[in-house]
């Protein structure tokens, strides 16, 4: 039986919303830190969890990266495959990585499995899979989707923020309590800490890879390439500061792998 995540994904076109502008801005600034920590070495091996439509392990597959996806929509799965790329990718989930052995990647991306992930135990045990399959002292990179943004867009500026606190959507301090059948789940930062801390992994970067795009939708579309090439200045100049990044739709979290293993 299709999932209901599955059935919102073969409707949602995520191909369009990251070639966007405010899609660019978020892969863009992605990509930036990416290549910093594969240094341009071609023999660093990644592991794309939660592929999508490959916006990610195609382009880095194109470089000569040697890139294997994990994509649990098969309708996602499919457009990835029709690319005719050298991505090696298999239907799979965030939560049972065990066809890939442990310490087979230098570098792990979870870009779109903690989105969906609503307990504490599984983006846990999904932490624990990334971090066995990468190397010791290799990177993860794990993206959230932000409770504020929620709140303003959804809550405030689409008028439901008294129906929401009405049916125990939001906490009284405006956390969003989502169910599994509300398919996104909202993070703040002091739980991405604490999941860090159980998880055992050391963070080396939080940025805000889209910072303010998603609430400026108009106005980055309006704007011509120079401006827009501009902003994309500014924004890379300020997407790691502390007091901007638990603003955007989603944080970056750049982890070092320094978990002890288990021989």
């Amino acid at each position: 039986m299709m999932t209901e995540l599955e059935k919102y994904y073969n409707k949602f076109n995520e191909e369009k919303r990251l070639q966007s502008r405010h899609g660019q801005v978020e892969f863009l600034t992605s990509m930036k830190y990416i290549h910093t920590y594969l240094d341009n070495d071609k023999t660093k091996k990644i592991l794309d969890v939660g592929a999508g439509t490959g916006r990610y392990s195609v382009a880095l597959a194109e470089e000569g990266y040697d890139v294997t996806a994990v994509e649990l929509v098969k309708y996602n799965l499919g457009i990835l495959k029709a690319k005719k790329s050298n991505v090696k990718s298999y239907q799979g989930n965030a939560l049972k990585l065990s066809r890939f052995e442990q310490d087979s990647f230098d570098v792990t991306l979870l870009l779109g499995p903690m989105y969906h992930l609503h307990t504490e135990e599984e983006q846990l045990k999904a932490l624990s899979e990334a971090s066995r399959v990468t190397k010791r002292n290799g990177v993860i990179f794990v993206a959230y989707c932000m409770n504020e943004y929620s709140v303003l867009t959804y809550g405030f500026k689409e008028n439901h923020i008294k129906e929401s606190l009405a049916q125990g959507k939001l906490s009284e301090d405006f956390q969003i309590l989502s169910e599994e059948k509300d398919l996104y789940h909202y993070m703040r930062l002091e739980k991405i800490n604490g999941l860090n801390e159980k998880a055992g992994l050391m963070r080396i970067k939080l940025v805000s890879p889209d910072g303010p795009s998603d609430f400026m939708r108009p106005t980055l579309n309006a704007m011509d390439e120079e401006t827009f090439q501009l902003f994309m200045h500014y924004h890379l100049s300020v997407c790691e500061r502390a007091d901007l990044v638990g603003a955007g739709s989603h944080t970056l979290d750049i982890l070092r792998n320094t978990k002890q293993k288990e021989n």
